[in-house]
């Protein structure tokens, strides 16, 4: 982020691809083996349409477009979302995440507020997509 953004401003939007390999990383990262998350069988057999990608998985990869605009992962310092849909990974082809953002409010404590869409094939995966920024701040007398 190199200026002061206004409401209504468009974060670059991002294409991420997931893969069951992708899945299967993020279960040993995080410890989480649940086999609806790489097993179609089982995924199926609970009702699923096919294998789903972990929810927080889904969640950092959304926030990368957060992150990525605002140059420093550690500028965000609210996140939260509402899931309203699985990202369904079949093999082998995997999924696509589109995640765009915009910037609702800029506010005069310099934190600005973004919302967030993510979909999949079209249909929205996450509802009430919001982060809270700390914009940089500029060094006093800084030449």
């Amino acid at each position: 982020m190199t200026a002061v953004p206004s409401p209504g401003q468009e974060l670059p939007a991002q294409e991420f691809p997931i893969t069951r390999a992708d899945l299967v990383r993020y279960a040993g990262a995080s410890g989480d083996f649940n086999p609806i998350h790489w097993n179609e069988r089982v995924a199926t057999s609970v009702g699923l349409p096919n294998v789903i990608a972990h929810g927080m998985y889904t969640m950092a990869t959304v926030i990368r477009v957060v992150t990525d605009w605002a140059g420093d992962p550690g500028a965000v310092v609210e996140y939260g979302v509402r899931f309203t849909r699985p990202v369904v990974v079949p093999d082998p082809e995997g999924g696509t995440l589109h995640v765009s953002g915009t910037v609702r409010e800029v506010r005069d404590d310099g934190l600005v507020d973004v919302d967030l869409t993510a979909t999949v094939n079209g249909q929205t995966v996450l509802a009430k997509a919001r982060a809270v920024v700390r914009l940089p701040v500029a060094t006093a007398g800084a030449s």
